[in-house]
């Protein structure tokens, strides 16, 4: 949307956020902390800035795609979508509001506030324990609460999620990792 040589950004900004991720659909990629940025080009047309997850993410042309076609429905047609991987993506930037649907969908979110290098609590700013074994998440189960659990595979359907079982109430779940 274009009006008087001018692009609405907020009006951009506010369909940009309605984009969902493709491999985790219930987190638009505002919540995830991907979609970073919706600017004027200043040519007319739209700039539109993402982080991926990390920078080999599978899923990293399906957001472009599904951003550029939900911007053209919505009457923005000059749209460019740029790929910024420096800061690399943390997974601090996922909003409050996207950990929690993470929650309710029974994948445990980072653990940011308290983990510090490796997902290590307590080392946030200190320095790194070092060991012969990998760190141990604290992981608690996003059904049943309970922290008696066990990492079952490092990777989860995505490099980013991690797979885990709840020793109390038996489920699986994943766990989305810190990065």
């Amino acid at each position: 949307m274009v009006t008087g040589g001018e692009v609405d950004t907020s009006a951009a900004r506010a369909v940009a956020e309605t984009v969902t991720d493709p491999e985790l659909p219930m987190l638009t990629l505002a919540d995830l902390g991907v979609l970073r940025d919706v600017r004027p080009s200043g040519d007319g047309g739209v700039l539109v800035t993402i982080t991926p997850t990390y920078s080999g993410c599978p899923a990293l042309t399906e957001m472009r795609s599904d951003l550029q076609r939900k911007l053209n429905e919505a009457g923005f047609d000059d749209v460019r979508i740029r790929t910024e991987l420096s800061p690399p993506w943390s997974s601090s930037w996922i909003s409050e509001r996207g950990r929690r649907k993470l929650a309710e969908h029974g994948i445990h979110p980072p653990d940011d506030s308290s983990a510090g290098a490796a997902g290590i609590p307590g080392t946030a700013g200190g320095p790194v324990p070092l060991t012969l074994e990998p760190p141990r998440r604290r992981v608690s189960c996003p059904r049943c609460g309970s922290t008696r659990t066990e990492r079952t595979s490092e990777f989860s359907a995505t490099a980013c999620k991690a797979l885990y079982r709840c020793l109390r109430c038996l489920e699986p779940f994943e766990y989305f990792k810190e990065i």
